[in-house]
């Protein structure tokens, strides 16, 4: 079947989700099962593969989803997500709600899983619509283009470190030329194609965020409200640096990364977040656990549609589909920089996921950028940017972004999957724009 049976996959998972309005968890378990046995995988194959799709996903998201979506909760709940959003505005201006929402993805981004810092960045993206009127996905696109450009581009992040390994490339000068490139990228998809999303509304999940807002003097202090929003990129910053600097063997090196795991991070800053915000300000610790219950019920649906991605993604794994569209490039004579962002993009639209559409690419073009003598850094970039293209439904942060914002599945598309799209394509420009250089 081939590329045909990709394509009868995602059209019959549009239909049950949008013709059937089947449960978008359903739909996208049966689409995995239908994908492998189209693709010849026999019944128990396909089942594991669904199975470890599943635990491969949820594995390592499991505990920043629900670490996160406490700690934002606690946020909200508490004001500290108002009180940051006020102080910012104040400086910067309603006018520039994007241009901060941008800035603080960016910075977050930088030390960041982009699921960790998503979660940890929603209650700013709620309360600052509240607090200016601004449409929610308007906003949510700024913080949204930022955590996506530093996810690709830019090491210490897992992608574009282990394809800059793959490719012998010098990580500080793949980082250097990646910020270059990140400039303009986040300008044109975060702070120009929102506008028009301008006028989109959005249905958020109930239960998740507070949107009232509360009387300024019962607000924590900047400083706290700071200090907890920030505290995961504390902690998991120093991981990341200790992991490019120190000895494998160094004691403080075990201890940087363990502490900066995103799910130790994340349960550390919750734990932060239940006292400076919560017994330190005077609420009942009963009052703080109720927060906290609410807040995991209302996600419960999104971890279900993630870990089902991941298992549509999987079985297009398993089933040897990135693997076929990477050996249709192999002995290309193209532009090394072009062909190793199409491979990676084709890879990526065809099984979701960024990293291994980043990784299979690489390791693909490795010999290409020997012997063409192309830079392997901008290379690394090149291959980074195409790994995000045009997410689309078999991608878990599609999905993430779809329930979070209460999106419908063309609203998504037209908002997020159009988003990855300029930061992919402008990433190739940027990177054929320094390769003249």
């Amino acid at each position: 079947m081939g590329l045909f049976s990709v394509i009868l996959s995602v059209a019959l998972l549009l239909v049950l989700i949008l013709v059937l309005k089947l449960n978008a968890f359903i739909s996208l378990i049966i689409t995995a099962l239908f994908t492998g046995f189209t693709n010849g995988m026999e019944g128990i194959q396909v089942i594991k593969s669904v199975q470890i799709g599943i635990g491969s996903t949820m594995g390592p998201l499991v505990l920043v989803l629900g670490f996160g979506i406490m700690l934002g909760k606690l946020l909200t709940e508490s004001g500290a997500a108002q009180q940051l959003t006020r102080t910012m505005l104040s400086a910067f201006g309603a006018k520039r709600a994007k241009v901060v929402l941008a800035l603080t993805g960016f910075i977050v981004g930088l030390a960041m899983f982009y699921n960790a810092g998503f979660v940890v960045l929603l209650p700013l993206v709620f309360t600052m619509a509240t607090q200016t009127g601004l449409p929610v996905v308007y906003l949510a696109i700024a913080m949204a283009s930022s955590l996506s450009v530093t996810h690709g581009f830019l090491p210490p992040h897992p992608g574009p470190t282990a394809i800059a390994s793959l490719l012998k490339a010098n990580v500080g000068i793949t980082l250097f030329y990646g910020v270059i490139i990140a400039i303009p990228t986040i300008i044109v998809a975060g702070l120009i194609f929102p506008e028009w999303l301008k006028k989109w509304p959005s249905k958020p999940l109930f239960g998740i965020f507070n949107a009232a807002l509360i009387p300024e003097e019962r607000l924590p202090g900047f400083g706290i409200s700071l200090l907890c929003a920030t505290l995961p990129v504390l902690l998991i910053a120093p991981a990341t640096v200790a992991e490019l600097t120190l000895p494998a063997d160094d004691n403080l090196r075990k201890i940087l990364i363990f502490i900066g795991d995103p799910g130790v991070a994340m349960l550390l800053s919750v734990l932060a977040a239940v006292l400076l915000l919560g017994v330190f300000q005077g609420e009942k610790m009963k009052t703080i656990g109720q927060h906290l219950e609410s807040s995991v019920g209302a996600v419960a649906m999104i971890l279900l549609i993630i870990a089902s991605g991941g298992a549509f993604k999987q079985v297009l794994t398993d089933s040897g589909m990135g693997a076929k569209i990477a050996a249709l490039f192999q002995g290309s004579t193209w532009s090394p920089l072009f062909l190793g962002w199409l491979v990676a993009a084709l890879v990526r639209v065809t099984i979701g996921s960024a990293t291994v559409a980043g990784l299979m690419a690489g390791g693909i073009i490795a010999p290409v950028v020997v012997q063409s003598g192309a830079s392997p850094e901008l290379m690394t970039l090149s291959v980074g940017a195409g790994s995000l293209m045009f997410s689309h439904v078999n991608d878990t942060g599609f999905w993430m972004f779809k329930e979070y914002f209460g999106l419908t599945i063309r609203e998504t598309i037209l908002s997020w999957s159009l988003m990855e799209t300029i930061v992919s394509v402008m990433g190739l420009l940027g990177v054929l724009l320094l390769s003249v250089f």
